[in-house]
């Protein structure tokens, strides 16, 4: 799994129990499965469908860097599914993960729209292509 970004946890982003706030690592997650699936799919309008049953094994302090890794599990006719592990930088323990994450494609009226990918695609190889034509 390739880890794209990384959030230091800061007191914003504590609950009660003074650790990392679940809903904040889970909006966290959301954005970066959208901008993951926006880059693939080259599409500014892509919404999350769906997330799995979410598992959390640890927990992040004040302080600390997450690291959040997005995985292609499988390319759908409008939709991307994705996995997702985030760990805490600082101690290498996985914080936690979701198996699938569904991003759908939209067209301008906001219906499901065939996107045509089958590969992930980096945008060195995209800019490589661009210089060829």
């Amino acid at each position: 799994m390739r880890f794209h970004t990384r959030k230091w946890v800061k007191p914003e982003d504590l609950n009660a129990n003074e650790t990392l706030f679940g809903g904040r690592l889970l909006s966290w997650i959301d954005e970066e499965a959208a901008l993951y699936s926006i880059i693939q799919l080259e599409n500014k309008k892509v919404v999350t469908k769906y997330m799995s049953e979410i598992n959390f094994m640890s927990t992040a302090h004040q302080g600390d860097i997450i690291e959040i890794g997005i995985e292609v599990v499988k390319f759908g006719k409008s939709s991307l599914v994705l996995k997702c592990e985030a760990r805490n930088k600082m101690n290498r323990e996985t914080i936690l993960t979701v198996d699938n994450i569904i991003m759908v494609n939209l067209d301008s009226k906001g219906k499901p729209l065939p996107h045509g990918k089958t590969k992930i695609e980096y945008v060195k190889d995209r800019l490589a292509e661009e210089e060829d034509d």
